[in-house]
């Protein structure tokens, strides 16, 4: 190979070509805007590198992320021009991230790679990286989404007592969003093959990752709430990032002690008719678990059809 230099990433000077590559290893539209604007919230957390030849063209690059949650846990991108692939320099980043991850005191490593890419799987899986999760794609076509079905059973619902609104019409109050925390964490903890994971650390952290993103928009967050109670039951978040020109659900969850009710089905066609007259897209996509059968179910019935997924890899650090 001809020499090599491994730097760290210079935000205006490499994260157009960054976003460009995250782009293509997440299937999601990353720009150079939003690049700099999450490393500017998280740059304590990160760790990246670029690699680049002696005319100073970028070749590859990793990226490590620490948990929240964890310091102990990092997560972490790596990639490798196709043209110069084959020819060590994916080893050579992982050797200087395995360095530096290690200085940081990480224990433990994870990586995302699609389960259609078998290059990836094997790179990983030679260094001792293990499945830890395997989440499926799926994307409905909302032109061919028939929502009238649905109105009985929200109507059912409401007749109950439910009270089926949005944290915009809440206010979007730090009290609504403690409340919109609670339920998140909670059911998301709960979702069969998490392994009762909690997502965020704390309030503040779910309001620094979620309610203050830029994704966030209280409309697309819709939450029931049992009015005799005055619980928080079921909410479904959907969002349109920024240059997609598709609608994204990221979560769907109810209170353990109301599913079977159908809850689930109410909020999330709800969120898919805001998605489709207020976002006017004419695509949702969503992730699951492969082992959250309940929900991956309930898509199916709403005609979600299946797309590549990814493996969630992790290998234990000595």
């Amino acid at each position: 190979m001809n020499p090599i230099l491994l730097r760290p990433a210079d935000p205006d000077r490499d994260f157009a070509q960054l976003a460009a590559w995250f782009s293509t290893l997440e299937d999601e539209p990353s720009t150079e805007s939003g690049l700099k604007n999450w490393y500017h919230k998280h740059r304590d957390r990160i760790i990246h590198i670029v690699a680049e030849d002696d005319q100073g063209q970028p070749l590859g690059f990793y990226w490590a992320t620490r948990d929240r949650s964890d310091p102990t846990l990092q997560t972490f991108y790596l990639f490798v021009r196709p043209e110069q692939r084959g020819q060590g320099l994916g080893r050579r980043l992982y050797g200087d991230l395995l360095r530096a991850v290690k200085e940081a005191r990480t224990t433990r490593l994870r990586i995302n790679i699609w389960d259609s890419c078998t290059e990836g799987l094997a790179f990983a899986t030679r260094r001792g990286f293990i499945e830890r999760r395997h989440q499926i794609a799926m994307a409905l076509d909302l032109d061919t989404f028939d929502d009238r079905p649905y109105d009985a059973i929200i109507a059912r619902l409401t007749a109950e007592g439910f009270r089926f609104t949005s944290m915009q019409e809440l206010g979007n109050t730090e009290e609504a969003q403690h409340k919109l925390y609670l339920l998140n964490d909670a059911a998301a903890a709960d979702t069969p093959g998490t392994d009762g994971e909690h997502p965020w650390s704390s309030f503040e952290d779910f309001q620094t990752s979620v309610c203050r993103s830029d994704w966030f928009k209280p409309d697309g967050q819709i939450v029931a709430i049992d009015t005799t109670a005055g619980a928080w039951v079921a909410m479904s978040a959907i969002t349109r990032l920024e240059g997609n020109d598709y609608a994204y659900n990221l979560f769907t969850g109810v209170d353990r002690l109301y599913r079977g009710r159908k809850l689930a089905q109410a909020v999330k066609v709800l969120a898919l008719r805001y998605a489709r007259d207020v976002l006017q897209v004419d695509t949702v996509c969503t992730h699951h678990n492969i082992k959250n059968a309940p929900m991956i179910a309930i898509d199916l019935k709403l005609g979600y059809t299946h797309l590549p997924g990814t493996y969630l890899l992790e290998k234990p650090l000595g």
